[in-house]
Parts: C-alpha cells; structure tokens; sequence
C-alpha cells in the first residue's frame, strides 16, 4: 500500500484505521459531473491549437456574459502562474506589490511574482483578519517616495482571504479609492472567488471590476475543474502582449480545447455558484457541529469555506489516526478544514463526532 504519510499505528485501540478522510484543501476534490462532461466533449474530435479552438472562444464568451463587459480572457494551468503572470503584466521590475503578509503571493508562491516580473517587490501589510485596509495600502505607499525604494504600483487583494474572511463591496470600494488616489492598479486574487460571490450574493461584475478590480484570477481548479484558471482582464489595454507572456513561461497549452472546455461545464447554468454554495454550507455545517464541543475555539469568522480551529495537540494527533487530513500552518493549535463542491453532509458529521470524542479524550487525560 502506497505510504500517504498518516500513521499506521493507532494510539488508542478504539479507533479504526480509516482510509484519508480529505478536508485539508479543496485542491483535493475530483472533477465535477459537468466538467468532465465537457472534458470528453472536447475529446470527441480534432481541433486547432494553442486557443484557436471553438471550446475555448465558447468559454471565454461566457466569462463576457458572466461579467457583463467586453473582457479579455486567457487560461492557464495553475493559480501560481496566473498571479504571477498578472502581477507582472502590471509591474515594471522597480515597482512594489502591496498585499496582505498572509497573502498566497506572498507565503506560497516560492517568489514567483518577483520572478515573472524581473523584480518587482512585494510590499506586505499586517491587518486584522487576513484584510487590506485603505489605511495599511496609504501607510505603505507614503512610507518613502524617493528613488531608493520601490515605487508602489499594485494592491493585490485575495478574495476569499487566506483566512477564510471576505471583503465586502464596500471595503472593495473604500480600496479603489486609495487606488486612485495613489494611481494603483488593484489585482484580485480569486483562488476562492466563487464562494465569495456565494456567500455575499453578489454577482462578479459586482465584486470585481465595478467595484474598481483591474485583473481577476479565478480558481477553477478549488471549484471542480482538474487543473486550470482563468486570468480576466477588465481592462483590455493591461492585457497587451500578454498572450507572449503565457507563452514564454510554458502556460500557453498546445492543445487548450482541453484546459477551456471544462469551464463551461461550470458557467453554464452557474454551476459554479452551485459548487461554491454547497461548499460553503458545509462549512458552516461544520462550524454549527463544533460550536458546543469544549476545547475546540473558532479562531475566524466562518465566512466561505474554510473553517479555521484552535485544536490542543494531542486531539490533532487523535483526528490524524482517524485518517483526517487538515493544515496546520497558521500557528500552534491552529488546524484549517477546506469544504469542497463534494464534500458531504455525512463526512462533516464524522468529523464532528470524531472532534468530540478527541477532546473527550483530551480532558480525561
């Protein structure tokens, strides 16, 4: 059997073995019904290379429709590119990148931005709650002006944050309105931008580029797609040449039909909003089922859906013999449980009993 890293001991003679129970990342959920329709579709016969495909003007036809502007489309593999790409389509090598600390561009993307960019600095802020403010993005701006320090050029906002909190439309705004202040483009990064919409029941025109976003990159791969995202630019004249770009950093696909087409299986009939719906209820679900378990603290709003919880050590160590999967990178007693388009009612509610038994456990001792 294939070692996927859990324990093949059990401390406790009362707990079963249990094959990985995964809720550490929505990254790992299959392909939704509909994708892997269009996926095959896309099979059936020969098509033109490199974009050129009709499945790929199909899918960037419904991002115009779904955004309600004249935006330009470009698909790539993975959300590491599309940041980095986008970024740097925005950038000059002296410019500055102003985001959040916890910001994915700024923890997780192993220099990417600066990388595509030729340098382009990233310039991260602490605020509560994973979220730029206006004050934090003014504050970094107006730190130095001189010709020894990297001139401010971006916000890059992620939407849902990294942890798990939302900006409202409002705070979007308020944000623009530095923007323009300091002539700032704004990037948003969506890796959870569908369930965002879900939660706030706003339509993504109404979340991006009329509330003064620049560039969107939307995950597909966290809401049911095997692979792919789709970098929207709201302002054409940012996406000049960028086609090269992709193409220079290995993300142009030579058969493209089969990153695009499955996208279609998301926007249409909002299958997408469907997807981050139901993922977003089985956080909350979780979040309902935890509420009254003593030793078990919430440590952010519930929000989208990621489900950040204050878990003593030992109880952590008793949910991985049971086969559960969570990360744990947001500090000590801190675990992050990610619900996916497929995540079901009854693996929430053995998470939650095997929560409860842990901490039982944990007291007795």
């Amino acid at each position: 059997m294939t070692n996927l890293g859990f324990s093949n001991t059990v401390a406790n003679s009362d707990i079963a073995i249990a094959s990985p129970r995964f809720l550490a990342s929505d990254n790992t959920s299959g392909i939704c019904p509909e994708a892997m329709h269009y996926l095959l579709q896309a099979n059936e016969q020969d098509d033109l290379a490199y974009g050129n495909d009709v499945w790929t003007e199909r899918a960037a036809n419904h991002f115009r429709t779904l955004f309600e502007t004249d935006c330009e489309i470009f698909f790539v593999f993975n959300g590491t590119a599309a940041n980095s790409l986008a970024l740097a389509s925005l950038c000059q090598s002296y410019h500055g990148v102003i985001c959040h600390q916890l910001a994915h561009i700024e923890t997780d993307e192993c220099g990417g931005p600066e990388f595509f960019s030729n340098g382009s600095k990233l310039l991260p802020v602490d605020a509560p709650m994973g979220k730029l403010t206006p004050e934090g993005i003014a504050s970094v701006v107006t730190r130095r002006n001189d010709i020894h320090y990297p001139r401010p050029r971006v916000v890059s906002i992620t939407q849902a944050t990294e942890v798990g909190t939302l900006y409202s439309i409002d705070e979007l705004q308020a944000i623009r309105e530095v923007a323009d202040q300091y002539d700032l483009k704004i990037h948003m990064d969506g890796a959870r931008f569908a369930n965002a919409c879900a939660s706030l029941n706003v339509t993504p025109a109404e979340m991006t580029w009329k509330a003064g976003v620049d560039v969107l990159c939307f995950s597909g791969t966290k809401n049911g797609l095997a692979f792919g995202e789709a970098i929207v630019f709201f302002d054409r004249e940012l996406a000049q040449d960028f086609e090269y770009r992709c193409k220079q950093a290995g993300q142009l696909a030579s058969k493209m039909r089969f990153v695009s087409a499955p996208w279609l299986g998301l926007l249409e009939n909002d299958v997408w909003l469907a997807n981050a719906r139901h993922a977003n209820a089985m956080a909350k679900r979780l979040l309902d089922g935890v509420r009254n378990i003593e030793g078990v603290d919430v440590m952010f709003p519930v929000q989208a859906n990621s489900v950040f919880l204050e878990v003593p050590a030992p109880a952590q160590q008793y949910l991985r013999d049971c086969g559960w999967t969570f990360y744990t990178f947001i500090g000590e007693g801190g675990v992050r449980f990610v619900c996916s388009w497929n995540t079901s009612e009854t693996l929430i509610d053995a998470l939650v009993a095997d929560l409860r038994q842990a901490l039982a456990q944990h007291h007795q001792q």
